[in-house]
């Protein structure tokens, strides 16, 4: 019954700019926190960035910050990430996903995710 729908995915060149959403449903928004998670290929799926119930707290992970932003829209059941200045090197499957724990960068700790949007960065 829970589902969490990833889109904005795409082609784009290096420099470029993307906004990625999630819309989740079956499950009480509100009360989740919720990350970003991306796998590239031959890698491991890393942490990107993670927003709290409240949106009080945006941890990001260091190799994003300053170009990767998180939002979310509770009305909505969505979350956002605006990815600015995109390199190759963030060229990944993206996910999202819900947790109701603390640890928001272990992967480990999240009950439920999308099925990816893929994102590709040309030089």
């Amino acid at each position: 019954q829970v589902q969490l729908v990833e889109s904005g995915g795409g082609s784009v060149q290096a420099g470029d700019s993307l906004r990625l959403s999630c819309v989740a449903s079956g499950l009480t928004f509100s009360s989740y926190t919720m990350g970003w998670f991306r796998q590239g290929p031959g890698k491991e799926r890393e942490f990107v960035a993670a927003i709290r119930w409240s949106g009080g707290s945006t941890p990001v992970a260091d190799y994003v910050t300053g170009r990767f932003t998180i939002a979310r829209d509770n009305p909505k059941n969505t979350v956002y990430l605006q990815m600015n200045s995109l390199k190759p090197e963030d060229t990944a499957v993206y996910y999202c996903a819900a947790t109701e724990s603390s640890p928001w960068n272990d992967y480990t700790a999240y009950n439920y995710w999308g099925q990816g949007t893929h994102v590709t960065v040309s030089s």
